[in-house]
């Protein structure tokens, strides 16, 4: 393994705030807003209407499609509403909205108590897509789905992705402290699904006291925890792999393809909860920090609460904030209002004031300085790639530069003197290739 990063860049962590603060978990809100799309794939169709009572776990949106996962009510209440709502990502989608009967009451059957190393493993992947485990850091995808290769790929190495390499965010940092023992048991029970004898945890070096204490939480069994460079994208999956088993993940494929499977490490503990002890996945921990936030904490909040409700939980705002991210600063998502829920994917909630706004700038035009060039971690031209989407010329952005190969890192924008919003302009590109039917 090489630590020699030649990519990225080395961004101040912003985590003082909240690393050291334990996860807290706070009363219940009065409402959870649950939308029927949380994953990359189908979305779900509501199968509970307005007026019905529901039970904490209960199934509540599900799809026939194999690439789907489902969803389920994160408190006990009544249903009040099955409408369009604010969405963190689409700006509008149908949620359900479950008023809270203050009971928090599990639905019949939960939580079991199962032992899970007498389980076959298509038990053990059912499971996990029941229980609509998706990937937690960001990406969404249903995890049952990466548990299932194509049987002519071998799969011979776990990697847990415990990088947190963006920004502000602590709270992979946190799990790792508190809830250790549940992650190492999620491991174990993907090594059996997977049939691998090498799983590897990767954590950023700026997280040592989580390195010791996933090293303490390991003891005797086949996990190697290994400290990685601290420096962003780091968790990114290729550079990862790349960091880890210095395997290059070929253009347009997956890490499949190089014999990997990575998990990020909220999942893994999702899936320990679930085959364990038959809970589906209705919350997560979410960091909520920033200039504009009170007093930042990291919080275990039900699927479906709020923003605001969060917010509160941390005091409120100081003041009017900027601007309020869903996730982190570099691929996070813009918000409009404090009235979106937190989703599967959402580890962070950030609010900025204008004085770390003002350091945007005006953008200006491109001055071939290639600093892009250096700082890309896939090795693509992100200057090429902004100016053909300004122009609309997608074809030559998907052909000659390869568009979709690009990760929406930001390195690019971050470097970029005269202030370019590279990242933006690439997105633009994706969505026009998108409407024409293409990739």
């Amino acid at each position: 393994m090489s630590n020699k990063i030649k990519w990225g860049i080395h961004p101040d962590t912003h985590k003082s705030s909240t690393e050291s603060k334990a996860i807290e978990t706070n009363a219940l809100p009065s409402k959870v807003v649950i939308p029927v799309r949380q994953h990359i794939g189908a979305p779900c169709e509501p199968i509970v209407k307005k007026g019905d009572v529901v039970k904490k776990g209960q199934l509540i949106a599900a799809s026939e499609a194999f690439v789907s996962s489902p969803i389920h009510a994160s408190l006990s209440g009544t249903v009040v509403e099955v409408a369009n709502k604010p969405h963190p990502i689409f700006g509008e989608a149908m949620a359900i909205v479950i008023e809270n009967d203050g009971l928090d009451q599990w639905a019949e059957g939960i939580p079991v108590e199962r032992n899970w190393e007498t389980l076959e493993v298509k038990e053990m992947v059912d499971i996990v897509k029941n229980a609509g485990i998706v990937g937690m850091g960001g990406a969404t995808f249903p995890t049952h789905v990466k548990l299932v290769p194509p049987k002519d790929v071998k799969i011979d190495t776990l990697i847990i992705n415990a990088a947190e390499c963006e920004p502000f965010l602590t709270a992979d940092h946190r799990i790792m402290l508190e809830y250790s023992e549940r992650l190492v048991t999620g491991i174990l029970m993907l090594k059996k699904i997977l049939g691998v004898d090498n799983a590897i945890v990767g954590i950023e070096d700026n997280k040592m006291d989580a390195v010791k204490a996933m090293k303490d939480a390991v003891g005797d069994k086949k996990i190697s925890v290994i400290p990685i460079a601290t420096r962003y994208p780091q968790g990114g999956e290729k550079m990862i792999i790349k960091t880890l088993l210095n395997r290059e993940v070929p253009s347009g494929q997956l890490p499949m393809n190089v014999g990997v499977v990575v998990q990020n490490a909220a999942t893994a503990i999702a899936i320990c909860d679930a085959v364990r002890n038959g809970i589906p996945l209705i919350e997560r921990v979410v960091t909520v920090t920033g200039s504009a936030i009170k007093e930042p904490k990291n919080l275990l909040l039900r699927i479906g609460t709020t923003f605001a409700d969060a917010i509160d939980q941390c005091g409120g705002f100081k003041f009017a904030p900027e601007k309020l991210i869903m996730g982190g600063p570099f691929m996070g998502m813009a918000q409009y209002t404090t009235e979106v829920p937190i989703i599967k994917g959402a580890n962070g909630i950030l609010a900025f004031g204008k004085e770390e706004m003002a350091n945007m700038g005006e953008e200006g035009p491109c001055i071939r300085c290639g600093r892009c060039v250096d700082a890309c971690p896939m090795g693509l031209n992100p200057s090429m790639l902004s100016i053909l989407a300004e122009k609309k010329f997608i074809d030559e952005a998907k052909e000659g530069f390869d568009l979709f190969d690009c990760m929406e890192c930001g390195c690019c924008s971050f470097v970029c003197p005269a202030k370019r919003r590279i990242v933006h302009h690439i997105r633009y590109a994706k969505k026009l290739s998108a409407e024409k039917g293409g990739k």
